[in-house]
C-alpha cells in the first residue's frame, strides 16, 4: 500500500439555477484535479443547483433538473478516474436532503445527508431541508430511471457512512457540522478515518475568516488527520458573497490554501499528505484509549480504488505539501476585495450597462464609489493574468468590439461602466461637497453629471402651497419639525427618481451600442431607494478605515477630504450660524451608534438590558484605561441615549422591510430579508413598560451615586 495521497478541494463560482454553467465549472475542476495528479476532489455544498436557491428548494423541478446534471456527470468519462464528492439535493422518501453524492467511474457509492443544518443569521436550511436524524446508519435510496440506468442497478446505499480504500478511509461532513460541538469527524477519527471532507457555502463577513480557519485547524489538530474544506466563491444570485478560501489541512498546520477573494470561475487547490503522518500523530495513547472505547462505529463501503501506490511511494519527485502560514486580509482589503468582487459577479450577471452612484461629497457615497473603483482595478488585475471569462465580459459589458481592444487603466474602464451624479441645490449644497464630488470622480475616472434640482424641487414644493394653501418652511425659517423634515424627505425623494432617470438613459445618451440602463448603487440611506448597496451592512468607523487605507493603497489624496468632512446631509439652508450636521440630528455619535447596534443584534439586549450594559460601560464614574476610548456620560445620559435609540428605531423600522438589498458584511446587519425579523409597528416605546424599568433603574443607581458622594 502506498502513503503519500495527492488530493484536491476547490472554490466554484456558482449560480443558482445556472444548470449548464455550474455542471461546466464542477466539470473544470475536476479536469484541474485530475491533472494535478489528484485522486480525490470535493466540491462546495449544493454545487449543482447553487447554494442559494432558497425557496426554489421547493419546486420539484429543482430536483429533477439537478439529478439530470448529476446524470450528465457520472457519463462524461472525463470525470472518471477520481473519487468525487459533489452537492447534490436529492428527494428521499417524499422528504428534501442536502446531500453529498459520492461517486466514481460513473457509479454512485453513496449518497450522504446533511444532519446538523445551518438556520440562524442568514440561514433557512430547516426552511428547505429536512435533516438526517439517524448517526451511523444507512438504508437504500431507489435511484429513479434516468440515474438507475447508469447506475446498472436500482438502489444505491443512503446515509451517514464512509468510503473505505485499499489504503485509508475518507467521510464527508457539510458545512454547519464542522461547527457543532459534537462535530461529526470527531466520532469519524476515533473509527480510523482519516480524510474527511467538508462541503461549504460558507458566506463572508468581516473578520469572519480566522474564526471559521481556527474551527477547521482544531477539527485535526486534536483528532489528527487530513482535512479537504470547500466553499463557494462569488455572488450566486443574493446579497451574500461566499468567500471561497479552499483549504487543505494536516494535523492542524494548513498546508494549501486558496483565494479568500477573486474572478476565478474556478480555483482548485491540491496537496500531496503522507497518511503515514496521520498515524504517527494518532499514536497518542489517550487518544487510543478513547478509541478502543468508541461505540460509534460507520458501516465502510469497500471500493478497490486506490487514491495511492506503492509505485508512487517510489516516485522520488513526489513529496509531502509542506505547511504554510495562513493568509488574512485586513478589514480594509476585505471590504474592498468582497465588495469590489461582489459587484463585478452582479454586474456581469444581471446584463446590465454599469453602475450609477448618487455621489453626495460625504463619505457614505464616496466609499461606495471608491468600492467601484476597487472592482475596476481588479478586473484591470484579471485582465493582465489573461483571465478568459473576464476578457469576454468586459468586452460585453463595456462594449469594446474591436478585436484586442480592452481598456488600459482602471479609470479607463470605470468611464466605460460607472457614472457618478451630483444633485445639489443652491442653498443646501456647499461649494465644498460639490468640490469633494468632483475631484474623487476625476481621480477614478468615472463619468460624472453635475447638476441642480431646485427647479423640480420648487415645482414639488408648490404643488402643496397650490393645493392646501400651506407654504412649509424649513426649521432655521421658524418652520415646524414637521415642515422641516417634509421638505428634507422631499429633496430625498426627488434625488431618488433622477438618479433612476439617468441611470436609465445616460447609456443612450452617451452613445453606448446596445444602449441598456445602469444600476442605481445605494450609500446606506433608508430613505432613499437603490438597487444594490455595498456598504449596506459597515459601520461607519470600519468605512473610515477603509477610505484612509484606500486614500494611500489606491494613490486618491483626495479621500483625506472626506475623512476630514463633518458628516451632514445637505438637505437644510447653509446660514452664517447653521450648518446641518449627522450626529447633530441623530442625537448620537456614529460611534454610539454602532454599539447600539451590536448590543441589539449581537448581544440581544432590549432596552433595559442595553442601559444595564452601558451604565457601566459608559460610567463617568469609572477608572479607565489609557487604552478606553469608550463615551464618557452620566446614568441619566446613557438613560436618554438609550431610549432615543429605541424609540427612533422603532418608529423607522418599517422602512426596513423595502431597504435596498445591502451586501452582508456584518453580524449586526438590520436586513429585513431574512437575517434580522422583527416587528415594523410597535407600541409607543415612550410609554413603555420598557422605559419606565429604565427610570426605575435609573433612580435606584442614582440614589446609590449620592450616598457615595455624601
Amino acid at each position: 500500500m502506498g502513503h503519500l495521497v495527492t488530493v484536491a478541494t476547490c472554490s466554484l463560482n456558482q449560480w443558482v439555477l445556472d444548470w449548464e454553467g455550474n455542471l461546466s465549472r464542477i466539470v473544470e475542476s475536476i479536469r484541474l484535479a485530475k491533472a494535478a495528479g489528484a485522486r480525490l476532489r470535493v466540491g462546495p455544498e449544493l454545487e449543482i443547483c447553487g447554494y442559494s436557491s432558497l425557496d426554489h428548494f421547493h419546486e420539484l423541478d429543482l430536483y429533477t433538473h439537478s439529478l439530470e446534471m448529476l446524470r450528465q456527470l457520472l457519463l462524461d468519462e472525463s470525470t472518471h478516474g477520481i473519487l468525487l464528492d459533489v452537492g447534490v439535493p436529492i428527494l428521499h422518501r417524499n422528504l428534501r436532503y442536502n446531500c453529498r453524492v459520492i461517486c466514481l467511474d460513473g457509479k454512485i457509492l453513496l449518497i450522504r445527508p446533511k444532519m446538523w443544518l445551518a438556520n440562524d443569521g442568514n440561514y433557512r436550511e430547516m426552511r428547505h431541508f429536512t435533516p438526517w436524524m439517524r448517526p451511523r446508519q444507512t438504508e437504500l435510496f431507489h435511484l429513479p430511471k434516468m440515474l438507475a440506468e447508469v447506475q446498472g442497478d436500482t438502489h444505491v446505499l443512503f446515509g451517514d457512512a464512509v468510503i473505505s480504500t485499499p489504503e485509508t478511509a475518507f467521510g464527508a461532513e457539510t458545512c454547519e457540522e464542522l461547527f457543532t460541538p459534537r462535530a461529526p469527524h470527531i466520532d469519524m477519527a476515533l473509527d480510523g478515518v482519516e480524510i474527511i471532507t467538508n462541503s461549504s457555502g460558507s458566506h463572508f463577513t468581516l473578520r469572519k475568516l480566522d474564526t471559521r480557519l481556527q474551527l477547521i485547524m482544531e477539527a485535526t489538530r486534536k483528532s489528527g488527520g487530513v482535512y479537504l474544506y470547500a466553499n463557494q466563491q462569488g455572488c450566486d444570485g443574493e446579497r451574500l458573497y461566499f468567500d471561497g478560501c479552499a483549504m487543505i489541512i494536516v494535523n492542524g498546520d494548513v498546508v494549501a490554501q486558496g483565494s479568500q477573494f477573486s474572478l476565478n470561475d474556478v480555483e482548485v487547490v491540491t496537496a500531496t499528505v503522507d497518511l503515514e503522518e496521520v498515524r504517527s500523530y494518532r499514536a497518542a495513547i489517550s487518544r487510543g484509549l478513547q478509541a478502543a472505547s468508541s461505540t460509534a462505529k460507520y458501516q465502510r463501503i469497500q471500493t478497490p480504488f486506490e487514491l495511492s501506490s506503492e509505485e508512487d511511494d517510489a516516485d522520488v519527485t513526489k513529496a509531502p505539501t509542506l505547511p504554510i502560514q495562513p493568509r488574512f486580509h485586513s478589514v480594509e482589503e476585505e471590504i474592498a476585495l468582497c465588495g469590489g468582487c461582489y459587484l463585478w459577479d452582479y454586474l456581469r450577471r444581471s446584463g446590465t450597462a454599469g453602475y450609477l452612484v448618487p455621489l453626495s461629497g460625504g463619505i457614505d457615497s464616496c466609499a461606495t464609489a471608491v468600492i467601484v473603483y476597487s472592482m475596476c482595478r481588479i478586473v484591470m488585475k484579471a485582465i493582465e493574468e489573461g483571465n478568459p471569462q473576464v476578457i469576454e465580459d468586459v468586452k460585453r459589458i463595456a462594449k469594446y468590439n474591436d478585436e484586442g481592444a480592452l481598456p488600459k487603466t482602471p479609470q479607463e474602464l470605470c468611464n466605460q461602466v460607472f457614472t457618478t451624479l451630483y444633485m445639489g441645490m443652491k442653498k443646501q449644497s456647499s461649494r465644498e461637497t460639490r468640490q469633494r464630488a468632483k475631484d474623487l470622480s476625476e481621480a477614478i475616472g468615472s463619468y460624472h453629471v453635475n447638476l441642480d434640482i431646485d427647479d423640480v424641487y420648487e415645482a414639488q414644493k408648490k404643488l402643496v402651497v397650490s393645493t392646501v394653501g400651506f407654504d412649509p418652511k424649513f426649521k432655521v425659517e421658524g418652520g415646524t419639525v414637521q415642515e422641516n423634515l417634509t421638505l428634507q424627505c422631499l429633496q430625498a425623494r426627488i434625488r431618488m427618481v433622477t438618479a433612476y432617470e439617468f441611470g436609465q438613459i445616460l447609456p443612450t445618451a452617451r452613445n453606448r451600442p446596445g444602449g441598456g440602463n445602469l444600476l442605481v448603487l445605494g450609500s446606506a440611506n433608508v430613505g432613499e431607494s437603490a438597487d444594490i448597496n455595498p456598504i449596506g451592512s459597515i459601520d461607519k468607523a470600519d468605512l473610515k478605515r477603509f477610505i484612509a487605507w484606500a486614500e494611500k493603497k489606491f494613490e486618491l489624496p483626495c479621500l483625506h477630504e472626506f475623512l476630514t468632512a463633518v458628516p451632514t446631509a445637505e438637505l437644510e439652508p447653509i446660514t452664517e450660524d447653521y450648518v446641518q450636521s449627522d450626529e447633530a440630528d441623530m442625537g448620537m455619535t456614529y460611534q454610539e451608534l454602532t454599539i447600539f447596534g451590536r448590543l441589539r443584534k449581537l448581544n440581544k439586549l432590549g432596552p433595559l438590558g442595553m442601559f444595564q450594559r452601558l451604565v457601566h460601560d459608559w460610567s463617568v464614574d469609572r477608572a479607565r484605561r489609557p487604552d478606553d476610548d469608550a463615551p464618557y456620560y452620566t446614568p441619566a445620559q446613557v438613560a436618554e441615549k438609550v431610549k432615543k435609540f429605541f424609540h427612533f428605531y422603532a418608529i423607522n423600522r418599517h422602512k426596513m422591510t423595502t431597504l435596498t438589498p445591502a451586501l452582508h458584511c456584518n453580524d449586526y446587519s438590520p436586513d429585513d430579508n431574512r437575517f434580522d425579523l422583527r416587528p415594523f409597528l410597535y407600541p409607543p416605546f415612550w410609554k413603555s413598560w420598557s422605559f419606565k424599568r429604565i427610570d426605575m433603574e435609573l433612580e435606584k443607581i442614582e440614589k446609590k451615586r449620592a450616598s457615595k458622594k455624601q
